[in-house]
């Protein structure tokens, strides 16, 4: 036996923290210990690390945690961080949809400047699935499976029947806020009836420009199927993004004013008091804001990791497609992707 312990105890001791540098990231005070991945053959004996298909198949995990009509949160398990970043990435700049390309103005004497108005036409999220439409190439014609068209006319008017004693403008004039709603969809060919449930913007009341009586705007938009990577206005999401599962290890009981004090440390809901010991409730919820290393008494004796390979996704669509069916454009994408990359292999290796 050597002081302190017995050499079995040691070799365990040694087992759990190779296990936590394989698997887990370290949060300490000012910094973030192993960050990098190290599982690669060779590096860890007694490990067999290289990759396995099968082994990839039965380890690896996607699980909804939460889904509405315009976001969905869910864990994938038991992948990489490049493949996380891929995801995102294509989320944010590669799956396409429908947006305002080209306005064509008749009229507009409101104090917003043409460029000002058209850029912002152009940011509305247009609710109309992409997969329906082509893309349109620089001279192609405009054709029903390549353009939607929409027309916004409307002229600023007083208020005839107005309170005399009133000051409010919505009360004053008639059309004095220019909305989503007031722009109406014109079908093109035969569009009407193959796009179910018709054309409309995802939101009826965003605010499109303020009018003042005599004021008015008369104009065509025309909108085109495309991918953020050429502009921000054809990214299907308003956010996509991952963190890594949070795992808390509490390396002695925790009672009364300690047990208190460790509490309000972390976010609501991460720590709870049971039977008087402070215990770890749910970890997913903590942010990652390290106070408890601020505090002397509680450093040493919390450890804070974050699991390597466990990504809690965020989606939340713009509105044209459903989250999830994001998800999926985005895992055809990067099939597509490396589909390419192989037959470049393969023109390489004949």
């Amino acid at each position: 036996k050597k002081k302190g312990g017995s050499q079995e105890e040691a070799v365990v001791s040694t087992q759990s923290t190779g296990e936590e540098i394989r698997n887990k990231i370290h949060l300490d005070l000012h910094t973030v210990r192993n960050t990098e991945d190290t599982k690669y053959p060779g590096t860890y004996s007694g490990y067999d690390d290289s990759w396995n298909f099968s082994k990839f198949k039965k380890d690896f995990k996607f699980e909804i945690v939460s889904r509405s009509a315009r976001e969905v949160e869910f864990d994938m398990i038991g992948i990489d961080t490049p493949f996380a970043n891929a995801f995102r990435r294509i989320l944010l700049a590669e799956v396409p949809t429908m947006a305002v390309e080209e306005v064509f103005i008749n009229n507009n004497t409101s104090v917003m400047q043409d460029e000002v108005l058209a850029h912002r036409l152009g940011l509305l999220p247009i609710n109309v699935d992409p997969r329906l439409f082509e893309m349109k190439k620089k001279g192609d014609k405009v054709t029903e499976r390549n353009t939607l068209r929409f027309r916004l006319k409307v002229r600023c008017k007083r208020n005839k029947k107005a309170p005399s004693d009133t000051t409010n403008p919505d009360e004053l004039y008639l059309n004095s806020k220019v909305y989503t709603r007031t722009i109406e969809w014109e079908p093109i060919g035969d569009q009407k009836n193959w796009i179910p449930g018709g054309v409309r913007f995802t939101e009826d009341d965003i605010l499109v420009n303020v009018l003042r009586p005599g004021q008015e705007l008369d104009m065509v938009l025309d909108a085109v199927k495309g991918i953020g990577s050429d502009h921000a206005k054809f990214s299907p999401v308003a956010t996509a993004s991952y963190r890594l599962m949070p795992e808390i290890q509490l390396l002695q009981p925790f009672r009364g004013h300690l047990a208190e004090k460790l509490k309000e440390c972390f976010s609501p809901g991460v720590i709870e008091i049971v039977d008087g010991e402070a215990v770890v409730k749910c970890a997913r919820l903590d942010t990652g804001s390290r106070e408890v290393l601020r505090h002397s008494e509680l450093a040493d004796k919390v450890k804070l990791l974050k699991v390597r390979d466990h990504f809690i996704f965020t989606i939340e669509s713009t509105g044209a497609l459903d989250p999830l069916d994001l998800m999926r454009e985005a895992i055809r994408i990067l099939k597509e992707k490396c589909k390419v990359y192989r037959k470049e292999l393969d023109v390489l290796t004949t």
